[in-house]
């Protein structure tokens, strides 16, 4: 049947039938075909019917009828069909109900379903003439014929048009295309169709009509003939303006033409001739805004649009160890159902999870129905396990917001199969084994967050800075000032007279203890002497004076020279005259030698101090002002950075990926930094689904701290999501090797440790300039040497480091698709290739809003500077 509507009716017990074809919307003066057909085994006897008083009967009824006769097994078969066809015109707008038709066979009358027919607004009587039984059916007359073939002359009378269910969507969401041709000509057939691409959308074919099929349809103030090509679901996959290129056809027209008149009598029956002409027909380009969907998406959320439920179920209600089973997930809705990804399912350990199976159950555009996942998995251990509840997350675009669908927990049995445990096997020397196996990794995922940091604004590297140089300097004039020290030590030593003027004082001290023996035993004269011996022994060693110039005036005038204070020098000279008298004078008494053992002490104290040079206070006091002026560590850090530092942690933890990464992103948004800080935005970005902030954030991190395994690691995990896969050009192995030598320490620690090799170095030197022996002046150069390498080498791989993390020419691309162009330039530019977010590139150069780049397989081009972002 053709674009007419179909209206069947069956009488009970009997097998025939009466249909009625027609149009179901007419123009107001149009002519229009109805055909009644009466299907079964036998041929009516008699057929009734009127149009009514709201219709004219402009021809009929034309009666044709078909009979056909099969025989299958013996059995034979009759099958008969009546048509009565009617042409009928409108005689005004509206509703109205062609009446019932009647047919009598075999005696028992039948009756046809009352058809419904809209008649509309038509254009003037020549216009209406041209539409009259335009549609597919064939059984236009004549006259019809040839106002269809006028109509086609005019350029409006056939178009394309694609339609969108919407032109506003977030990502994810589905649209229905259909892309139509209306006609109100003798259209034949078609060439060269061509149908968009729809690029930035996913797409699939729902409909594709091998036979062409026409109804009427009306648009403005005219009635056409419209018919679908294709029917398309797309489903965005980036934010924007996306454009849907126009769709082309030509279209075969026939057109008629007048011969011209020769005079014959035959004129008047070839009057009319026909021709085909081709039409191009095109739809425009059509703008349908993308909006991106809102941050904050639930942990589990896979990209899922629409509205969804979830149910899970076990395929096995009784198991036994090793047993296979499946855990059965359907996720059923309305959305962006073939794109549904499988939720990620948590299986207890020693579960031995495989591939999950999808299959689909929608209707023809994908977007109805239920996608059912298959887990399949074996239990090694027996007990009683529970299945976590399968949560599918999904945005809810009525209430635009997200949303978590979840069952419940599943609780499973599973019992020891038969064997039991793993048994103990007798290898071929007799001795009992088990069948041990490997640890096997269960899934993969980033490493933790760091839990502890030190904040600090951006003070730089160590390496470079004055306190460095500071520090190695002070240790050059360090080992100076001890070389030149041991030097005057050594020289010292070789001066006797100097070691004798310095042990005076030990020397008269070690007397005056033997004195102080004596008098402890009162022995008065014993202690005299050795205390009279002390006194002359400390002015020898001291002024270096033979026993023969050792008279009281030598010594006074000697002391004197010395700066020695006069009160001090009496002294001294009147115990020397005590000690005298008291060898040759009867006993004073004990209390006189304390007294006169005192006086010692103290006269020697207070020559030996006159005498000697110490260090002053004024010397002291740029040593004192140096030190307080050092750092002696870094401050606490504010109170409001860490409480936000602590909130994110806790937030990460409880796993509220978004609040944890707006937490960090205010700590950064302070000033300050840490590698720490960084790792943690790494984290959080990854688990919002931001993968290029994510590799960004880890590449800072590495910058400071190039020796981090952890966030080595992630940034690994994380380059592994990216889609663009980039061979990199070998590195020279040793370069390779040193590279990674550098990457053992961070540039702070190599720093130091260059330091303390050129300590070491400087320690060494002195042996080698000082050492008593020759072996140990040599073992001093050589050592000296290698100490001196590996300062410099420890140096190098500190100012590597820095030099490293202060370059600008590294930068990771941020937009999801970005095309790099031979030139910087949107109009001349020729496309060379498409890079996604995460992937890095090295920045050569800047002109005027973009940046020429080059990939680590050596390919280069530009790119918009808005399209990547400097490390």
């Amino acid at each position: 049947m053709t674009a007419l509507a179909a209206f069947v009716m069956t009488l009970t017990g009997w097998a025939q039938t009466i249909r009625v074809e027609v149009h179901n919307i007419v123009e107001l003066g149009e002519r229009f075909n109805v055909v009644f057909v009466v299907d079964g085994e036998h041929a009516p006897s008699d057929f009734q019917w009127s149009p009514g008083d709201d219709f004219t009967l402009v021809w009929g009824p034309q009666k044709g009828t078909s009979t056909s006769i099969s025989i299958v097994n013996g059995k034979t078969t009759k099958t008969s069909q009546t048509s009565y066809t009617y042409i009928l015109q409108a005689k005004k707008t509206g509703a109205f109900q062609l009446a019932s038709a009647t047919a009598t066979v075999k005696g028992t009358e039948i009756h046809s379903r009352a058809a419904q027919v809209t008649v509309v607004e038509g254009r003037d009587e020549a216009a209406a003439a041209q539409g009259g039984s335009g549609g597919t059916s064939g059984n236009a007359s004549g006259s019809a014929g040839e106002a269809r073939q006028s109509a086609s002359q005019n350029t409006g009378e056939i178009f394309m048009r694609l339609n969108l269910s919407k032109r506003e969507a977030v990502v994810g969401e589905p649209i229905t295309a259909t892309l139509k041709i209306y006609q109100r000509t003798n259209l034949t057939g078609f060439e060269d169709a061509k149908f968009p691409k729809f690029n930035g959308f996913w797409s699939q074919e729902v409909d594709t009509p091998q036979n062409i099929e026409f109804q009427r349809e009306q648009v403005g103030d005219k009635m056409f003939n419209a018919a679908v090509l294709r029917r398309w679901v797309l489903i965005p996959q980036k934010s924007g303006t996306l454009t849907i290129d126009p769709s082309e056809v030509v279209c075969l027209v026939n057109v008629r033409t007048q011969r011209q008149r020769t005079g014959s009598i035959f004129d008047d029956f070839f009057e009319n001739d026909y021709v085909t002409q081709r039409q191009r027909v095109m739809t425009p380009a059509i703008g349908v805004k993308v909006t991106a969907l809102p941050g904050g998406a639930p942990a589990g959320f896979s990209g899922a649009v629409g509205e969804y439920s979830v149910s899970a179920r076990i395929s096995k209600d009784s198991l036994r160890t090793h047993d296979a089973a499946s855990l059965i997930v359907t996720v059923t809705g309305k959305g962006n159902v073939s794109l549904v990804e499988a939720p990620k399912i948590s299986f207890p350990p020693d579960f031995e999870a495989y591939d999950v199976k999808a299959t689909s159950a929608t209707d023809k555009s994908g977007t109805n129905g239920s996608k059912t996942f298959e887990y399949p998995f074996i239990p090694r251990s027996p007990g009683a396990f529970t299945l976590p509840p399968v949560r599918f997350s999904y945005y809810d675009v009525k209430g635009h917001r997200y949303a978590t669908a979840s069952t419940d927990s599943l609780r499973l049995s599973v019992a020891r199969s038969a064997g039991g445990a793993t048994q103990p096997v007798q290898d071929g020397a007799g001795t009992l084994t088990v069948d041990r196996k490997g640890v096997k990794n269960l899934g993969e995922d980033i490493r933790f967050i760091k839990t502890k940091t030190s904040l600090s604004e951006d003070k730089g590297f160590f390496v470079g800075k004055p306190l460095f140089w500071g520090l190695a300097a002070f240790l050059v004039l360090a080992a100076a000032a001890v070389w030149l020290s041991l030097r005057k030590l050594a020289a010292r030593r070789a001066d006797v007279v100097g070691t004798r003027n310095r042990k005076a004082t030990r020397q008269a001290l070690k007397r005056l203890k033997l004195a102080g023996d004596f008098l402890n035993k009162n022995l008065y004269t014993a202690f005299y002497e050795e205390l009279h011996r002390a006194l002359i022994g400390f002015i020898a060693d001291k002024l270096t004076m033979d026993m023969a110039d050792q008279s009281k005036e030598n010594i006074a005038e000697a002391l004197s020279a010395r700066g020695v204070p006069e009160a001090t020098v009496k002294s001294f000279t009147d115990l020397l005259d005590a000690c005298e008298y008291a060898r040759y004078a009867p006993d004073a008494g004990h209390e006189a030698m304390n007294a006169h053992y005192e006086q010692a002490v103290s006269v020697i104290t207070a020559i030996d101090s006159s005498m000697k040079k110490g260090i002053s206070a004024a010397a002291a006091a740029p040593v004192i002002a140096l030190l307080l002026a050092l750092p002696l560590g870094a401050q606490a850090a504010e109170s409001y950075p860490d409480s936000l530092w602590t909130a994110g942690v806790e937030a990460y933890s409880a796993g509220q990926w978004a609040e944890a990464l707006q937490d960090w992103s205010d700590v950064a948004a302070t000033g300050l930094r840490s590698k720490e800080l960084y790792y943690n935005l790494g984290n959080a970005y990854f688990k919002t689904g931001e993968t290029a902030q994510a590799v960004l954030n880890y590449e800072r991190a590495l910058r400071l701290d190039p020796s981090d395994a952890d966030v080595r690691y992630n940034l690994e995990f994380a380059r592994a999501m990216t889609q663009d896969r980039i061979d990199e050009v070998p590195e020279f192995i040793l370069k390779t090797w040193i590279r990674k030598i550098g990457y053992w320490m961070s540039s702070d620690a190599w720093a130091v440790l260059s330091l303390v090799f050129l300590a070491l170095t400087l320690a060494l030197v002195l042996l080698f300039l000082l050492g008593p022996t020759a072996g140990m002046r040599r073992t001093g150069f050589f050592a000296g040497i290698a100490t001196l390498l590996l300062s410099l080498a420890a140096f190098g791989f500190a100012r590597s480091q820095k030099a490293d993390a202060e370059r600008h020419d590294e930068a990771i691309v941020m937009r999801p698709v970005s095309s790099v162009t031979s030139s910087p330039s949107s109009d001349a530019a020729k496309s060379l290739f498409i890079l996604h977010e995460g992937t890095k590139v090295k920045v050569l150069d800047e002109v005027s809003g973009y940046k020429d780049i080059e990939l680590a397989d050596g390919r280069r081009g530009w790119i918009a500077s808005d399209d990547i972002e400097i490390i």
